[in-house]
């Protein structure tokens, strides 16, 4: 007997044990078949529906499912309701590339009505269980950060009716809600990996600027499974370390690399690469985007789908810069749409580019595009003709590392107001402000060679620095952004020029900060703050300019001298003045005429009268007021294949001749590395 009785009583003890650690989900997804846009639930042997973008990787156990983020779920019905019960758990792992734009579901059984429940991840990194419970949401939720992006995480979520709601990550009670009331079930079926129904982002401007869209978590899933009973937090703890983790296979979401830079100037068609999931979504064959290289310097000015094409220039480090486009939006009391720019045009619908010109001494791109809406409307619709407002941006780009923005559009589809110019330095995934700028962000200058500086400050709402008012004005017209870069983007405007100037919040500098609807963003939001430092952004961007604008018959526009070199602020002083002072040109020689200094193009313009090249002398006469710095010449219709060019009768080293070969003739383009203040002499011969 007594042997007897120490069996049963070691029986008993073996059942304890069992029923402390080991419990089997009644739910269970594994990835581990996936067939035929399928995979199958484990426990039920049921098959669920795969949408969108999705893929296989290594999991915590075998396979996990990959999600796109913008197109990829699973879909059921039925296999994850839960009726009639008193407890229940859900547990899933994931590994997340970046957050969702807002709460986003691992799985949800929710519908229309406060029914079912929900396994989330938030904006922020945060992860959460909320259940119906009298009629509204319970939500047990963690704090935000404590999903770290590119890491296998462990979530479970645990309810208790009457009881509790505990949400665990790793293995650790993360959060614990006190519950009064039982979980009210759906009939819907479920969602994995994906919001159930269209939603706008958190953290957004203006409600009225943004759309509800789908959208879904950027990463991968494994092992989801769901308990018909509340695991105790040991067996949550026991359930996390029985897996052992490697490292996700999820590359951080870095803005494009070019990773065989050619060493040598010109403009090349390509097709950038972001990350698998973004990449395609893109219906393009090859050749959507525009890198131009420079000899002897690793920047590159970059036209990129997600940029929607807005000129970027990119340092020896990657630290990138772009600019606005023309923005324009109604005044407020009609306002019902938000701003109207490229930023909104996510799909480029409305904006492309191509090269005009590529030769040895000079580029031109040309970007076309209509100002859009977050609700994929035109600005300024012509209710006869249908035609709406459409920018022509041309770039005049030479092989210094600089580049002439000129911006058009046709008279009287603009109006007011409106919005030419706004600096916009981008951050990737994990930087923070004082990893791209330093404190003293910007500097600034007039072409008298005054000279101030924009920082980040204590308190830049007080006096001397603020509070910011739209209504002062500065007469700078450069600004240089103080990258922790060796080169460093500029921009030089026409005297006139006006410039707001806004100091930043200290407080923001060692931290993520600006906006992140923009760059590569898919969300319709004309307006998103960052908060963290998952995704893309871009931020500090003032100063703002309002540039001097000319009129022609039919065209407004304005341009800007743009670049990005290793030149500090006294030298882009005077080679400002190169282009907005430009010495005079005086020409000799049969049949030639000059047109003058073309400002849109930094270029002296030049025709031949003559069907055959002839030899040409020109002469300038540069001073310190207007100083000659590696001038550019054209001549239409020079009509031969080669030419030879002196200056002050020498060959000069690193000069640089292109021949356009068009309709009418050959035209001749010369790039001219020299700096003087006094007379140059510059003859250009047949070859």
């Amino acid at each position: 007997m007594k042997k007897i009785s120490i069996f049963v009583y070691a029986l008993i003890v073996t059942i304890s044990f069992s029923g402390t650690f080991a419990q089997s989900p009644v739910i269970h997804w594994n990835f581990e078949k996936n067939d035929n846009r399928k995979t199958m639930e484990v426990v039920g042997g049921k098959s669920d529906t795969l949408e969108g973008y999705f893929g296989e990787a290594a999991g915590v156990k075998g396979k996990g499912l990959t999600l796109d983020g913008f197109t990829a779920c699973l879909k059921g019905t039925g296999t994850a309701q839960i009726k009639g019960l008193k407890e229940f758990t859900v547990e899933a792992w994931i590994a997340l590339g970046e957050y969702p734009w807002n709460w986003c579901p691992i799985l949800t059984t929710e519908s229309n009505e406060v029914k079912g429940y929900r396994l989330l991840v938030g904006p922020l990194g945060q992860a959460a269980l909320e259940c119906a419970i009298g009629e509204q949401w319970i939500t047990c939720t963690s704090e935000r950060d404590a999903l770290p992006l590119r890491k296998w995480m462990h979530i479970v979520g645990v309810y208790r009716a009457n009881s509790d709601m505990n949400l665990y990550i790793n293995g650790e009670l993360k959060a614990t809600v006190k519950v009064n009331g039982s979980y009210t079930p759906t009939t819907s079926g479920f969602v994995m990996g994906m919001v159930a129904s269209p939603g706008k982002p958190s953290d957004i401007h203006r409600t009225w600027g943004t759309v509800a869209q789908y959208f879904g978590l950027d990463g991968i899933l494994d092992e989801v499974k769901v308990y018909h009973t509340a695991l105790s937090a040991d067996q949550v703890k026991t359930s996390f370390q029985s897996v052992t983790c490697g490292i996700p296979d999820i590359a951080e979401r870095k803005l494009p690399r070019i990773e065989k830079n050619p060493g040598k100037f010109g403009a090349f068609y390509t097709k950038l690469k972001y990350y698998p999931g973004w990449d395609n979504l893109w219906p393009v064959d090859q050749d959507p985007d525009i890198v131009v290289c420079f000899e002897k310097s690793q920047v590159k000015l970059v036209f990129w789908r997600g940029i929607r094409y807005g000129a970027s220039w990119v340092s020896e480090n990657e630290n990138w810069m772009s600019d606005q486009s023309v923005e324009a939006w109604e005044d407020r009391a009609n306002d019902r749409e938000g701003c109207f720019e490229h930023m909104q045009d996510r799909h480029c619908r409305f904006s492309h580019v191509r090269i005009i010109e590529n030769n040895d001494a000079r580029v031109v791109v040309h970007w076309r595009y209509a100002p859009v809406s977050s609700s994929d409307h035109t600005w300024r619709i012509d209710p006869k003709t249908g035609w709406e407002c459409w920018i022509d941006e041309y770039y005049y780009i030479y092989p210094d590392g600089t580049a002439i923005r000129k911006v058009s559009w046709k008279k009287g589809t603009l109006g007011f107001p409106r919005q030419f110019q706004e600096t916009l330095a981008l951050l990737h995934p994990g930087q923070k402000v004082s990893e791209l700028l330093e404190i003293d962000f910007a500097t600034t200058a007039d072409y008298n060679g005054k000279q101030g500086k924009v920082s980040y400050v204590e308190n830049p709402n007080i006096a001397p620095y603020g509070p910011f008012d739209w209504s002062q004005k500065h007469p700078f017209t450069i600004q240089q952004y103080n990258f922790k870069s060796q080169n460093k983007p500029f921009i030089c405007f026409e005297p006139g020029n006006e410039m707001f100037i806004r100091y930043e919040g200290l407080d923001t500098y060692d931290m993520a900060d600006g906006c992140n609807h923009f760059p590569v963003g898919q969300a319709r939001c004309d307006g998103r703050s960052t908060r963290t430092t998952d995704k893309p952004s871009h931020c500090s961007s003032f100063p703002i300019s309002d540039p001097v604008v000319h009129e022609t018959a039919d065209r407004e526009y304005w341009n800007g001298l743009y670049g990005m070199n290793t030149m500090k602020i006294g030298d882009l002083v005077r080679f400002g003045r190169s282009w907005a002072f430009a010495p005079a040109m005086k020409i000799r020689g049969n049949d030639y005429q000059s047109l003058g200094y073309d400002r849109t193009q930094r270029c002296y313009q030049i025709e031949n009268g003559s069907d055959k090249p002839k030899s040409v002398e020109l002469t300038f006469e540069g001073t310190k007021e207007s100083p000659l710095a590696n001038p550019a010449i054209f001549i239409k219709k020079w009509n031969g294949d080669r030419a030879k060019v002196l200056v002050n009768g020498k060959q000069l080293a690193g000069c640089r001749i292109g021949i356009n070969r068009e309709l009418e003739g050959n035209d001749l383009v010369v790039f001219l590395p020299v700096n003087s203040d006094s007379k140059v002499i510059v003859s250009i011969l047949p070859d």
